[in-house]
């Protein structure tokens, strides 16, 4: 393999740490900073599951991403991955948990302007509204959720040892299953760009189990994850864990599995086929933002508690983030874009006549090495 395409490479790489540094505290944020979880535990947990999420069940979300906009030279992706993980990284350092996806979309819609390649429409609509879909869905559940399990809770009339305990084992499953939601929805965002110009190829391990090119990348795209979440995550879970409210363990449990939920709902290929099957409609296959699924979490039971102790300044701060880090992330993309171009001497873009990303992204979503430009 080229050196260079390794190098290239790299900056999903840097997206990858820059997601597992931000968006582990989405699943483990509550857990550790209502000192239920050790953030030593929480960081090892979420680091294996991430992989697993991944590799078995991150194709789905990351076919829609790619309708936004083919990014198919290594180099555009380069830069693309580059300004999203630069974005990223900039709300880490302010403590604030950021939207990965909202960085990677603002980066792709960079790339578009600079390209002069039109930004899919019905991807557009269908991203942004999940937008606001996403923290609603999160805060109904995080309600209902809540409801349930402190009258289940009052009725069992449990020893406080015992809630202790269960209340911590809950948190690591929810912990788990978060992880796994997390890394099937958001590893299209990490390494979704490199797709159509993935330079891995198929092979199969003893003859059985075939691993696509798709698969390598996000493989090494959860592994950067992992190591985000193990070196950089504790200043953010410490915000979500007790920055916007105070929240009981219960209710830290309540955030975990409502957060998880609604990643996993828009990731999951398994639910959608079943719910075609039976003539119902389906839930839209897009990345979500984690930040934003658990802050309306967060939110719903702040406001079934009558809105009390919610700190609006940081919630002020986690809201202005997630405008900034799109525009940050364009931005970044479109001026990066223009230096390798033309100072650098890269070609970002190989759209040729007869080539259109919806092409290109199908093929490659679909483990098929994407067709040559002509």
């Amino acid at each position: 393999m080229d050196v260079s395409i390794l190098f290239f490479l790299t900056s999903g790489l840097f997206l990858g740490w820059a997601l597992g540094a931000n968006d582990a505290a989405n699943v483990f944020g509550t857990a550790v900073g209502t000192r239920m979880i050790r953030f030593s535990t929480a960081a090892i947990i979420c680091s294996i599951f991430v992989i697993l999420g991944a590799v078995y069940s991150g194709a789905g979300a990351a076919g829609t991403l790619g309708k936004l906009g083919a990014v198919n030279t290594i180099a555009g992706a380069f830069m693309a991955a580059l300004a999203a993980a630069l974005a990223v990284y900039l709300m880490t350092k302010a403590g604030l948990p950021v939207s990965t996806t909202q960085a990677i979309v603002g980066a792709i819609i960079g790339w578009n302007l600079f390209s002069h390649t039109p930004t899919g429409p019905e991807a557009l609509i269908k991203i942004l509204s999940t937008w606001i879909v996403c923290p609603i869905l999160a805060a109904v559940i995080a309600i209902g959720l809540f409801k349930v399990t402190t009258m289940w809770l009052a009725r069992a009339k449990l020893h406080l040892l015992r809630t202790d305990a269960y209340t911590r084992v809950g948190l690591l499953l929810a912990g788990a299953f978060g992880s796994y939601s997390l890394g099937a929805n958001n590893i299209g965002n990490v390494m979704g760009v490199f797709v159509p110009s993935s330079p891995f190829t198929d092979f199969e391990f003893l003859g059985v189990i075939t691993f696509s090119s798709t698969e390598q990348l996000f493989l090494l795209g959860a592994i950067a994850i992992g190591i985000g979440v193990m070196t950089y995550s504790k200043r953010v879970m410490q915000t979500v864990g007790g920055g916007l409210t105070p929240l009981s363990p219960v209710a830290a449990w309540v955030v975990v599995v409502s957060h998880s939920l609604v990643l996993f709902l828009f990731a999951s290929q398994g639910l959608e086929s079943f719910l075609k099957s039976y003539g119902l409609p389906t839930i839209p296959l897009v990345p979500v933002s984690s930040s934003q699924a658990v802050v309306g979490a967060v939110m719903g039971i702040a406001i079934l508690k009558g809105g009390r102790g919610i700190r609006w300044r940081v919630l002020g701060g986690i809201g202005a983030g997630w405008v900034v880090t799109p525009i940050i992330a364009g931005l970044v993309c479109f001026v990066g874009l223009f230096f390798l171009q033309n100072v650098f001497d890269q070609k970002v873009q190989a759209n040729g006549p007869g080539t259109s990303p919806a092409a290109v992204v199908g093929f490659a979503s679909a483990g098929t090495p994407a067709p040559k430009p002509k």
